[in-house]
């Protein structure tokens, strides 16, 4: 027996990026209650790195009214049968215009397992050669730069970078000896 069974569940909103579902549950104990659920595709986060250099992007994030740097990243809603992959080599190009000649396969996380299904799979991009971004409408204010492995980690021991997903991301890339 699971932990937790699900007794029911009700969509309460969706759209194309995420669905959010009210679960009716009962714990082991017998006691029931809800849980809410964001279902969300997963994604993909590609750490850029050559000759001592990380490549971020800086887009404006709406719910938090800031902008950010972080690592390239995203899904492709609209091709959920796609390899991560082949989803890392598009989202690098489209928000970069970075080619990769190799592409490493880091790990997968998940980003808050506590209200999500969502998770991550990382990649480590090198061997790469600049061509032209093909951002997406969304994206239209993200800019792109490339920042020392020394100015990246100052920026995350200041607090300038405040992505999980990009902090967890280059944690994991660095005790597995990438960088």
């Amino acid at each position: 027996m699971s932990e937790i069974e699900q007794l029911n569940s009700r969509i309460v909103y969706q759209n194309r990026w995420m669905t959010v579902r009210e679960d009716q549950i009962k714990r082991r104990s017998g006691i029931e209650g809800i849980y809410g659920v964001v279902d969300k595709p997963h994604f993909v986060v590609i750490i850029p790195h050559e000759n001592g250099k990380v490549h971020l992007v800086q887009q404006y994030r709406y719910p938090v009214q800031e902008r950010f740097w972080e690592f390239p990243q995203g899904s492709w809603e609209q091709e959920p049968k796609k390899k991560p992959e082949q989803v890392a080599i598009g989202e690098l190009k489209e928000e970069t215009g970075l080619i990769a000649d190799e592409m490493i396969y880091v790990g997968f996380q998940y980003q808050g397992y506590g209200y999500s299904n969502q998770g991550y799979h990382i990649y480590f991009a090198t061997g790469l050669t600049k061509e032209e971004k093909e951002l997406e409408d969304e994206e239209e204010d993200l800019v792109a730069s490339e920042f020392t492995v020394q100015e990246f980690e100052k920026m995350l021991l200041t607090g300038e970078i405040k992505d999980a997903t990009t902090t967890c991301a280059y944690a994991l890339a660095r005790m597995k000896g990438l960088i």
